[in-house]
């Protein structure tokens, strides 16, 4: 029997605490119909509990990925937001429940969680779901300022990708593939891209004006060979290259390390549950 990998529990009263202090600071908005998907009793109940207190509703709570299809298809939630690991094997169950959500569903958005930084699982799903989808890390829900900035950018359409992780790729290393082509600040503009964040997200995190911003964002573009697509979002595709190009330079023992760039299918991670194959929706 496979030894389930060990796990942190955040407890409901932390949670419950946070939406306080993000309800306080003003941060509740446009009430969302949600889903919460974790085998943690305590995780589940307290992020459904801060959910609220944000003002949003919560249409059902799910222990097992395998159930997520049938509920999701009856309570047609917009957001599920879904822990990677969960039974039976805890390797990437969630992941492709998340996939296949986004795939069935093109109107639901999905937020997964995790307990490791592995830009192998944002590449994986972002390449089968280029909107509508985010990736926390699983500290992150105690924020609810950001747990709920997350939340509207995927309802409105975009993509989230946990700074952390940003911050783990920026590392020092020479820029190297399609990166090499880009400035320092046009790859400091990508990696904010990279975050989900907006044009004026960038221009105020860097204090620079929107036209700035616009320009090296063009530039980024052509640089890195994406044309102007009606049907292709070239913020996303441009977060791919980066998180690909990024990814590549890392170690095997770096928690960040991914061993191809689609997925980690046989990286030696500090993740002990990570899966062995990529998954499919």
């Amino acid at each position: 029997m496979m030894a389930r990998p060990r796990r942190s529990r955040v407890p409901s009263s932390r949670l419950a605490a946070c939406a306080r202090l993000a309800v306080a600071s003003g941060c509740r908005a446009v009430a969302m119909r949600i889903a919460v998907a974790d085998d943690s009793l305590l995780v589940r109940e307290g992020l459904a509990r801060l959910l609220e207190d944000l003002g949003h509703r919560v249409v059902f709570r799910a222990a097992r990925a395998d159930i997520l299809p049938a509920e999701v298809a009856a309570h047609r939630p917009e957001i599920v937001i879904v822990d990677i690991k969960m039974p039976p094997t805890f390797t990437d169950e969630g992941l492709r429940a998340a996939a296949g959500i986004r795939q069935r569903h093109p109107d639901v958005g999905v937020l997964v969680l995790s307990q490791y930084v592995v830009p192998g699982y944002v590449t994986w799903l972002l390449e089968r779901s280029p909107v509508q989808a985010g990736y926390l890390l699983k500290d992150r829900i105690l924020d609810g300022a950001v747990l709920q900035d997350a939340l509207h950018r995927i309802a409105a359409g975009g993509t989230v990708v946990d700074p952390e992780l940003v911050k783990s790729l920026m590392k020092p290393r020479a820029a190297s593939g399609p990166l090499a082509s880009l400035s320092e600040r046009e790859r400091e503009v990508l990696s904010l891209i990279a975050e989900g964040l907006s044009d004026r997200g960038i221009a105020e995190r860097l204090v620079v004006s929107l036209n700035t911003v616009g320009t090296h964002i063009q530039h980024i573009f052509s640089k890195l060979g994406l044309p102007d697509t009606a049907s292709d979002n070239r913020r996303v595709r441009a977060t791919l290259v980066w998180l690909q190009a990024s990814a590549s330079g890392t170690q095997p023992n770096d928690p960040g390390s991914a061993a191809t760039p689609a997925y980690p299918a046989a990286a030696k991670t500090a993740d002990p549950g990570q899966p062995t194959g990529a998954p499919s929706p």
